[in-house]
């Protein structure tokens, strides 16, 4: 319905492709967690945001910080580049009578 025969762009994991084991903060949650006699269950649900393909928090991090960074630069040049063609001072016109 609508979707023209395409399918989606992704592939959605099985969540078997996600392990606790090898990921050391997963494991290390685990472990502390056992030494208090307690088991989260669900731990292998956040394995997912350690996936390569999802990336670090550096990574994202740098994304949301520094995602406009490139055009606000390439904005502020050209602020700058018309008002030196067109003259202008940056103080704008003020008529002051002393």
């Amino acid at each position: 319905m609508g979707g023209h025969g395409h399918e989606p762009p992704y592939t959605i994991p099985k969540y078997t492709d996600f392990k606790v084991k090898g990921i050391p903060q997963l494991e290390e949650l685990e472990e502390a967690l056992a030494r208090k006699g307690l088991k989260d269950p669900w731990i292998r649900n956040e394995a997912w945001r350690y996936h390569p393909g999802f990336g670090s928090r550096w990574l994202h991090a740098r994304k949301v910080f520094f995602r406009g960074l490139p055009l606000g630069i390439a904005l502020t040049a050209a602020t700058l580049a018309y008002d030196k063609m067109t003259g202008g001072d940056g103080h704008g016109h003020h008529d002051d009578h002393h």
